[in-house]
C-alpha cells in the first residue's frame, strides 16, 4: 500500500477500522513518520476546520502509531494538540482525552516532563486532558522509565503551590494518582485538600486513601506495576482495532461503507454510559453519591455520567470492554477508567433499551442522571 493511500484511509471515519492501512504503516514507518507528523501539525493548525467537516479520524491514528514508534517528534505536537480549547477538543476526540492520551503523552515523551507539566498546570487546559497528564507521570513509573521519588516531589509540589485551590478533575486526579503511587509522604497534603473541599468524594474518598495507607508500599507498588492500564503504547491495532464504533453489530451499522451513517451528530435519544475513575471499593454504594456538575459536563458531546452506569458494565464484562475509545478500561481491581465519547465517532455502547433493561430501576432512581450537550 502507497503512502498517500494509507494516509486516505486514515482520513475520515468510514464505519471500519482501517487495519490494513495501520499494518502498512508500521512496515512503512520511516516513511511514513513524517507524513503523520504532518498529519498532527496540521490537525493543530486547522483544528476548526477539520471539526466543521466531520469525521475526521487522522489524527487519532497518527498519535497512537506515533506513539508504538516511540516518536519524540511527536511530543510538542501532542502538548500543542491537545491545549486546544475544550470544546473544541473534546469535538475532535472525546474518549481519547481521558484513555489514550494518558498512554501517548509516556510513549513519546523519551522521558522528558516539562510539556507534560506544562498541561498539568496551566489552568486554561481542559481539566481531562490535565488528569490525564498527571495519569501519564504515574505510567512513567510503572514502566521504569521515572522514578517514584522523582514524581512524589513534584507532586508535592503541585499539592502546596502549583495548583489553584479550587475544586476541578485536577485535584481529583491528583488525590487518586499520588494513592496510587502509595500516599504516605503525601498524607497530610491529601488529608488537607480534603478538609478544604479540594476532592470530589464520589470520585475517590478519604477512605480509599486510607486504604491504600494501610495496604503497605510494596503492595500498592506491585499493584502499580501489574496493572494492564498502565502500558505504553505497543500495537496500534490492539488499542484502536476493537472500539465500538467500528463493530458491525453495532447499531446502524450499514455493510456497504457508501452507506455508513456519519457519525456527526448525537442522536439524543441514545444513552452513553461515562464513568469516573472511581476507587473499586466505593463501587457497592454506586448511585447514592453525588457528582460535581463540572464533572459530568461534556460541552459538545451529549453523555450520562453516573457511576451506576459503570456498575452495570462492571458487572457485564463483555459489554464492559466493547464501549468506544478505551472506556471502562478494567483493571484488577475492576476500577473504572474516565470515558468521553467523541461526537464524531459516536457509538452507544448498549442500545438506549438494552441499557435500560441492564440497569432497571438502578438508573431510573438516579436524580443526577441526565443528558448535557
Amino acid at each position: 500500500m502507497e503512502i498517500a493511500e494509507i494516509l486516505r484511509e486514515f482520513e475520515r471515519f468510514n464505519g471500519k477500522f482501517a487495519r490494513a492501512a495501520v499494518e502498512a504503516a508500521v512496515a512503512r514507518r520511516e516513511e511514513i513518520t513524517p507524513e503523520l507528523l504532518r498529519v498532527l501539525e496540521d490537525a493543530v493548525d486547522r483544528a476548526a476546520q477539520l471539526d466543521a467537516e466531520g469525521d475526521y479520524m487522522a489524527h487519532l491514528y497518527a498519535m497512537f502509531l506515533l506513539a508504538q514508534f516511540r516518536e519524540t517528534r511527536a511530543y510538542p505536537l501532542v502538548v500543542r494538540f491537545v491545549s486546544l480549547p475544550s470544546d473544541l477538543l473534546d469535538s475532535l476526540c472525546g474518549d481519547f482525552l481521558t484513555g489514550g492520551l494518558g498512554q501517548v503523552l509516556p510513549s513519546v515523551c523519551g522521558g522528558e516532563l516539562a510539556g507534560i507539566q506544562s498541561l498539568i498546570e496551566n489552568e486554561d487546559t481542559d481539566q481531562w486532558v490535565r488528569g490525564s497528564a498527571l495519569s501519564s507521570l504515574v505510567t512513567l513509573v510503572a514502566t521504569g522509565q521515572k522514578n517514584r521519588d522523582e514524581i512524589v516531589s513534584y507532586f508535592t509540589g503541585l499539592f502546596r503551590g502549583k495548583l489553584a485551590r479550587r475544586w476541578s478533575h485536577v485535584w481529583d486526579a491528583l488525590v487518586s494518582y499520588s494513592s496510587d503511587l502509595y500516599p504516605e509522604e503525601l498524607f497530610d497534603d491529601i488529608k488537607q485538600a480534603y478538609k478544604e473541599g479540594l476532592v470530589d468524594l464520589s470520585y475517590i474518598g478519604f477512605d480509599d486513601v486510607e486504604r491504600d495507607l494501610a495496604e503497605g508500599k510494596d503492595a500498592v507498588l506491585a499493584r502499580l506495576a501489574a496493572d494492564p492500564n498502565r502500558r505504553l503504547i505497543d500495537d496500534t491495532v490492539a488499542e484502536m482495532g476493537w472500539w465500538a464504533c467500528f463493530r458491525e453489530d453495532r447499531p446502524g451499522y450499514a455493510k456497504n461503507t457508501a452507506q455508513a451513517p456519519a457519525y456527526t451528530k448525537l442522536d439524543p435519544g441514545t444513552l452513553v454510559p461515562r464513568s469516573t475513575r472511581s476507587k473499586w471499593q466505593r463501587r457497592r454504594s454506586a448511585g447514592t453519591n453525588h457528582v460535581h456538575a463540572g464533572a459530568v459536563r461534556s460541552t459538545r458531546s451529549a453523555v450520562v455520567h453516573k457511576r451506576a452506569a459503570c456498575t452495570v458494565h462492571r458487572r457485564n464484562a463483555s459489554a464492559a470492554r466493547s464501549a468506544c475509545l478505551r472506556p471502562y478500561s478494567l483493571c484488577e481491581r475492576s476500577r473504572c477508567m474516565p470515558v468521553r465519547q467523541p461526537r464524531s465517532l459516536l457509538c452507544p455502547v448498549l442500545p438506549t433499551a438494552a441499557l435500560t433493561k441492564s440497569a432497571g430501576t438502578e438508573l431510573a432512581g438516579l436524580p443526577n442522571l441526565a443528558l448535557h450537550g
